[in-house]
């Protein structure tokens, strides 16, 4: 098996990786970019994108990122399709493994690999995505303004996403699966002061359901119990909030410092990690933001790292 060599190479694709991509094209590292099994990330299945800068009209997920990535071509990035199925940060220069049989060394590593929001499972979601369901209320709240939505979820981050849709829509139910929130004292506090928010605990959603976009939702309280009912709730959005999995896996035998969460730790506010020459953008290591202008943002900083390591490394 032959080995390619390079100076940077990016895993990853999405806000972080391709914004990666265009500085480190621009510092002349000759980056190469593995777009992974979703070239684009989260944001091609998203609908329209109003929040991103330079995008007065709006824009549609797939087409900003297509932008992006076009822009990354433009500077001489090498973009490919493949997946990192393994990596060895024990040697140097670094090693990694794409599709298990293409083998590659890389001076710096810049991980952009993203997470994936966690849904329930059901028909629906897929059926609904982007027209009704999302996993991100601060990205998609706007187009809610004055209309009846639901989000799943009993944590503190569930809250906070019904406490910011609660001033953009006219009615927030929150849908507990168990009988008490998991959140904060304080998060359940605030809750509680709003006026449109009702939480309906021991409620489970079974479906979706809608013509050209989503009706309502099929639910079910008390699931198992002498007092189950099943009855249907008109909302017009659904906002998935049990969390997300940073996608991680083919690092997981690395000795890359991850935390209880899966999320890559890095050395803030910079963006590399305890091994010398890997650096972490986007989501992959933010369970914070997790926004798109953010991640783009720290793609610009993980491609900035790593140029002055190489040249206090004297390999630039």
């Amino acid at each position: 098996m032959s080995t390619e060599h390079v100076k940077c190479l990016i895993i990853g694709s999405g806000p972080a990786g391709y914004t990666a991509a265009i500085y480190a094209a621009r510092a002349n590292l000759n980056p190469v970019l593995y777009e992974g099994l979703q070239p684009g990330g989260q944001l091609t299945t998203t609908t329209d994108v109003e929040n991103f800068p330079g995008y007065p009209k709006g824009i549609s997920g797939f087409d900003m990122m297509t932008d992006i990535k076009e822009q990354a071509l433009r500077f001489g990035a090498d973009i490919r399709f493949g997946n990192i199925t393994d990596v060895d940060f024990s040697v140097r220069p670094l090693k990694v493994t794409i599709d298990s049989e293409t083998s590659m060394t890389a001076d710096t590593i810049i991980i952009a690999t993203g997470a994936s929001a966690k849904y329930l499972g059901i028909m629906g979601e897929q059926k609904y995505n982007g027209l009704g369901v999302s996993a991100c209320a601060t990205c998609d709240g706007f187009f809610y303004r004055g209309k009846t939505v639901a989000v799943v979820g009993g944590g503190d981050t569930a809250c906070e996403e019904a406490l910011y849709l609660s001033g953009l829509a006219k009615k927030v139910y929150m849908l507990v699966r168990r009988n008490v929130l998991r959140a904060s004292h304080v998060m359940q506090t605030r809750l509680v002061e709003k006026e449109n928010i009702e939480i309906l605990y021991n409620t489970q959603a079974l479906d979706l359901f809608g013509e050209k976009k989503l009706e309502g939702a099929n639910l079910v309280y008390g699931k198992g119990t002498a007092e189950e009912k099943i009855y249907n709730l008109p909302i017009d959005g659904f906002f998935l909030a049990i969390g997300h999995t940073p996608n991680t896996q083919p690092f997981a035998s690395s000795n890359l410092h991850i935390n209880e969460q899966g999320y890559i730790v890095t050395n803030h506010p910079h963006t590399s990690t305890n091994i010398p020459g890997v650096f972490a953008a986007g989501d992959v290591a933010d369970n914070f933001y997790r926004q798109a202008v953010i991640a783009a943002a720290s793609g610009a900083k993980a491609a900035i790292d790593a140029e002055l390591y190489l040249t206090e490394k004297g390999l630039k």
